[in-house]
This record gives C-alpha cells, sequence and structure tokens, in this order.
C-alpha cells in the first residue's frame, strides 16, 4: 500500500522560510518521480516543484523559481521542499505526490499517488 506522508507546515511570518518534507511508503521495485502542489482557499490545485527519481531533473513553477527548491534523499524514501522568502500568497495547503517511472509534467493527472497536505500559513 503506497503511503505519502507531509510534514513540515505551520505559521510563519512574511520572509521567513519552512521545509516541508514527504515521506513514501510502499513505492519499492521501480523509481518514481514525484511532486509537490498546492490549493489554497477558493483556487484549484496548482503545481509547485517535481523532481526525477535520480533528482537530475526538476520542474518548477515559473512563479516560484528561485524562491521554492525541491530535492530527495532516495535512501530516505523522503522528498523536500525548501521554502525561503516566503509571502502570504503563498498560504495554502501543500501537497506531496508520487508516479511511478519518469517524470513527465507538472500536470495533476500525471499522479497516481497523493498525501493528505499539510497547511502552510504565511502571516504579513
Amino acid at each position: 500500500q503506497v503511503q505519502l506522508v507531509e510534514s513540515g507546515g505551520g505559521l510563519v511570518q512574511a520572509g521567513g522560510s519552512l521545509r516541508l518534507f514527504c515521506a513514501a511508503s510502499g513505492l519499492t521495485g521501480s523509481p518514481y518521480a514525484m511532486g509537490w502542489f498546492r490549493q489554497a482557499p477558493g483556487k484549484e490545485r496548482e503545481f509547485v516543484a517535481a523532481i526525477s527519481w535520480s533528482g537530475g531533473t526538476k520542474y518548477n513553477s515559473d512563479s516560484l523559481k528561485g524562491r521554492f527548491t525541491v530535492s530527495r534523499d532516495n535512501a530516505k524514501n523522503t522528498m523536500y521542499l525548501q521554502m525561503n522568502s516566503l509571502k502570504p500568497e503563498d498560504t495554502a495547503v501543500y501537497y506531496c505526490a508520487a508516479r511511478r517511472g519518469a517524470l513527465r509534467s507538472g500536470a495533476t493527472y500525471e499522479y497516481d499517488y497523493w498525501g493528505q497536505g499539510t497547511q502552510v500559513t504565511v502571516s504579513s
């Protein structure tokens, strides 16, 4: 059974930083790509960043590039999202997702497995 569990969210002041974690289990036997998405109240889920199995290929949302960095440690079955210079508009529930095989894109339909999300709130 595949399980993705996010952690690291919380309340932070504008300009601050947070590091999100996504622990994966059950995805054994084959490589898998992973991604981060977020959803603010009343808005659609949007792509944040994604990373290939090796970590050699990364996709980032153009609007977030330079502030958010995705990485992973396959030995720990964990993906990370380092978020710097946070803004109130970054407030959202952040989800991690995974798909078996190669990294394709940031489209939500490309991902087969999803976590429950972790809340990030940035105060002004």
